[in-house]
């Protein structure tokens, strides 16, 4: 396992991969037994993985009850992120969810005692509720990051401007700097690339990216069987239902015959090489219910594609970007006074 920063903007080192724990614990009626949670985790480890992505609501709570047994005995030398928003009750009311200061502070508090620690590494703010003010949500993270019950903030499922409005505000106030986004991103969902990670690479915000096998539909498992379909309450579910993300299976399928290595792993093999070549952070976030899964998982971090094999998958999955992105490519050369193809882009995308 190698090790990186969580973007540009902070010191936090982070592993390749997240290991995500919504699968850690059967509250939702499906996941992973303590006894396999655990063995997961020592694998997981014992390959040198130490970022760990929980919430407050997996499995209603039971997620970070066992995170924080799994990495208690050492708990300074992992990576602990968690979210809050949603709430971990099975019903939760009003007051229970939502990014409001008063559920902010409560959620945090609760989490902190489900995960048996007094810090949390990096909090999530997990999605937008539509209702808190922007400003009132950052004041509360740096309230947080004052008092040292959370070290880092991060934005989960928001929409690139309002993260973008965030940065620029936490920055303008000199308030704790919001550091990374996360959201899912697979070759069958990657209209990311049009706002969030090129938002990302501009800013410096690293991303942890959920979902790098599509809710299981990269596997190719389902070509023959819909087993295990509904087995994970907590993935989006993935089918064929659209050309494109027909042909991108049938291309998938086709590099795993040429490379001799299973579809999943090409598929997360890609999005790790996706990573290489950005100018952002990018981190998968693995998700899963047993130790086969999670060595299936590792072993993609030794596939290596060609770039023919790379750039089979990059043209089959790619979004139409639209407006105004392909506008300003049509007027690009034009923009750039005639001479686009001898004009030398900064490191860094311009904002």
């Amino acid at each position: 396992m190698r090790y990186t920063t969580f973007g540009r903007r902070t010191g936090l080192r982070v592993c390749e991969y997240a290991l995500g724990t919504a699968n850690f614990g059967t509250g939702w009626g499906a996941g992973a037994e303590p006894d396999e949670a655990r063995r997961i985790f020592d694998r997981f480890a014992e390959a040198g993985g130490t970022f760990l992505d929980s919430a407050d609501g997996y499995q209603f709570g039971e997620s970070e009850e066992l995170t924080g047994q799994l990495v208690r005995a050492d708990r300074d030398h992992f990576v602990l992120a968690t979210k809050y928003t949603l709430g971990a009750a099975p019903q939760p009311d009003v007051s229970q969810t939502g990014n409001g200061r008063k559920n902010m502070v409560a959620s945090v508090e609760a989490s902190l005692k489900r995960l048996g620690t007094d810090y949390i590494d990096l909090l999530w703010v997990h999605f937008p509720d539509g209702l808190t003010p922007m400003e009132e949500l950052l004041r509360g993270l740096d309230d947080l990051v004052r008092a040292g019950k959370i070290h880092h903030a991060a934005l989960s499922n928001f929409p690139a401007w309002r993260v973008s409005r965030a940065v620029t505000l936490a920055d303008l106030r000199n308030q704790t700097p919001i550091i990374g986004i996360q959201h899912e991103y697979s070759l069958v969902e990657r209209t990311a690339d049009r706002e969030l990670l090129p938002m990302a690479e501009s800013l410096g915000l690293g991303a942890a990216l959920w979902s790098p096998l599509g809710g299981g539909l990269l596997t190719g498992k389902y070509r023959s069987s819909t087993e295990g379909r509904l087995s994970d309450l907590g993935s989006v579910i993935h089918t064929e239902s659209t050309g494109q993300k027909t042909a991108v299976v049938d291309t998938l399928l086709a590099i795993a015959r040429e490379t001799g290595v299973t579809p999943a792993q090409v598929a997360v093999a890609w999005v790790c090489e996706r990573a290489a070549r950005s100018r952002a952070t990018l981190v998968p976030i693995i998700g899963p219910r047993s130790l086969d899964q999670l060595d299936s998982y590792l072993g993609a971090l030794g596939v290596r594609l060609t770039d023919a094999h790379y750039t089979r998958l990059a043209e089959v999955s790619a979004v139409p970007l639209g407006a105004p992105h392909e506008a300003i490519a049509a007027s690009l050369d034009r923009l750039q006074g005639g001479v686009a193809d001898r004009v030398i882009a900064p490191a860094q995308p311009v904002a």
